[in-house]
């Protein structure tokens, strides 16, 4: 059995034992006494490394001078958090490192602007920043409004947050996700992308986005965009981790133009959690087995380690522990031997305490 987080060195790094910690349906980092809670708590629980949101919405949750320079001081810090005088990634990293844990940051908004506002404070800024549909209006799916993923001033835009942080705190790496690198599939109509199209291939952009040649040139800038990224980070710290979790692929390329395989293939992620969201078990272990199967089908994987994305909670919805036991056992068995959990607030009395029989069954050592 190929061991799916073996590194390029052919030294085993630590399996992950992961959760993402959201500003949205969760408490744990709106006040100095919760952090400490949170951080302490999954180290007791076996977890090894958390993901905290950091970007959503267009705003970011820790004081940002990029965001000043772009948008001007009303735009510096996420008002919930400035209201408080909180820097929680400061306090989330003081914390971490008192209880072993590492702390990569979570870009989660990625290129998207705003949900369901018209581009938000973002696009009325920038309006040649806006992504466009093939009719010309906002690109828009599931109510996110997305800004031009392909579009360099955007690109430098999402770098500069980055290296940011990157360059501000004391991290151990940094995450996109199904929003970064990625634009929905139907965007590609703003006069500088259509430009850039002519320019590049000879041909108008057709009229149906989803046209395959015009959607794997569109994916291809986006790997691009992932490459310039990793080199980004890498060139201010060569330990910092790039971890990226994509949707399952194909869909992800499909529908979001994220490419993964060719994005381990062009060495631009050291880490990948493909976000394996299903509900009921069997559909989880389908999705693994072709996860994996795509994972080692791409050249270069060994140089990449990949968990699952288990989603435990969503609204009112709960994955407890009879499911997740058998995600895990099924995990092994592919050769995973880590996951991240979507999202802290699912390991509770709310799931059955499914964090407690975590620590016992997977997670006592």
């Amino acid at each position: 059995m190929i061991n799916c987080t073996q590194r390029s060195d052919d030294s085993k790094s630590e399996p992950i034992r992961g959760v993402w910690v959201t500003n949205i349906d969760s408490d744990v980092m709106f006040s100095e006494e919760n952090i400490i809670e949170g951080m302490k708590t999954l180290a007791d629980l076996g977890f090894n490394t958390v993901y905290p949101v950091v970007w959503n919405k267009g705003y970011t949750m820790h004081p940002s001078e990029v965001m000043v320079q772009y948008f001007g001081e009303e735009y510096r810090q996420d008002t919930l958090f400035k209201n408080r005088n909180l820097d929680p990634l400061a306090v989330m990293i003081r914390e971490a490192r008192k209880n072993d844990l590492k702390i990569i940051p979570w870009f989660e908004f990625g290129f998207s602007s705003s949900y369901n506002k018209n581009g938000g404070h973002i696009i009325e800024a920038y309006p040649s920043w806006a992504a466009l549909d093939n009719e010309g209006n906002l690109l828009k799916k599931n109510n996110f409004d997305w800004m031009n993923a392909i579009h360099p001033e955007v690109q430098q835009f999402m770098i500069s947050l980055i290296l940011e942080v990157v360059k501000g705190y004391d991290i151990d790496g940094i995450q996109g996700d199904d929003r970064l690198p990625a634009m929905p599939a139907e965007g590609g109509y703003s006069s500088f992308t259509k430009s850039l199209y002519l320019n590049e291939t000879g041909n108008e952009v057709p009229s149906d986005p989803l046209e395959e040649a015009f959607l794997n040139w569109k994916a291809d800038k986006l790997t691009d965009f992932a490459v310039q990224l990793y080199q980004a980070v890498k060139a201010e710290d060569a330990n910092l981790t790039v971890s990226l979790a994509p949707s399952i692929y194909p869909w992800s390329k499909e529908q979001y133009l994220q490419d993964w395989p060719a994005w381990i293939e062009a060495g631009a992620v050291d880490e990948l959690i493909p976000q394996a969201y299903r509900w009921d078990i069997d559909s989880y272990k389908t999705t693994i087995d072709e996860m994996v199967e795509y994972y080692q089908q791409a050249e270069g994987h060994e140089k990449v380690s990949i968990y699952p994305g288990i989603i435990i909670k969503a609204g009112d919805r709960y994955n407890n522990f009879d499911y997740v036991k058998e995600a895990l056992l099924h995990n092994r068995k592919k050769g995973l031997d880590g996951e991240v959990y979507f999202f802290y607030e699912g390991l509770f009395e709310e799931n059955d305490h499914l964090g407690d029989s975590l620590h016992t069954h997977f997670y006592s050592n």
